[in-house]
C-alpha cells in the first residue's frame, strides 16, 4: 500500500454531503457501508473512501492513530 493514501485519509477532508468538511479518518463506519452499498464516487475520493472503508471493516483504524498525531 502507498504510504501516501494513508496520509491523505488523515489530512483530505469531505467536500460534500452530511459530513462536508469532516478528515475522512473521522468519517463514521455507517456512511462508509451506505457508500459501499450505493457505491463509491468516482476517481480518488472514492478510492480513498473505499480504503477507509477496508481498514474500519477490517478493524486496522490503530494504523492511522499515529499519523494523525502527526498531521496536529
Amino acid at each position: 500500500m502507498d504510504k501516501q493514501i494513508l496520509l491523505d485519509l488523515v489530512s483530505i477532508k469531505m467536500p460534500f454531503g452530511k459530513y462536508k468538511n469532516r478528515v475522512l479518518c473521522d468519517l463514521p463506519e455507517h456512511y462508509l457501508v451506505w457508500f459501499h452499498s450505493k457505491g463509491f464516487p468516482k476517481g480518488k475520493l472514492g478510492m480513498h473512501l473505499n480504503t477507509l472503508y477496508e481498514i474500519k471493516l477490517n478493524g486496522l483504524e490503530y494504523l492511522l492513530t499515529p499519523l494523525k498525531k502527526r498531521q496536529f
